[in-house]
């Protein structure tokens, strides 16, 4: 089996404060994350491998967007987001 049948995968969008590295302004910013988590229960063609990585697998969240555009209307700049990563959430 695949990892991503042990998960319910949806995106999320959430609010962030990040600074443009160009301008140094500050602004609020909306992400896009991916948010996969943990089912229930295994499907039934599962074998003993399968079953041992669902018990350890756990809910987490990945960041889907990697770069942002300034806010600034002067600098307008494509910046990478670095600071935001992946997130285990239980």
């Amino acid at each position: 089996m695949e990892e991503r049948e042990f998960f319910d995968e949806r995106q999320e969008k959430k609010q962030a404060t990040l600074n443009c590295p160009h301008c140094h302004q500050a602004a609020e910013y909306e992400i896009t994350w991916v948010v996969r988590t943990k089912k229930r229960q295994l499907p039934g063609r599962a074998d003993e491998r399968d079953r041992a990585r669902f018990a350890k697998a756990r809910s987490y969240m990945v960041r889907k967007d990697d770069m942002m555009s300034c806010k600034n209307m002067r600098c307008r700049k494509r910046f990478e987001i670095s600071g935001q990563s992946t997130v285990i959430t239980e």
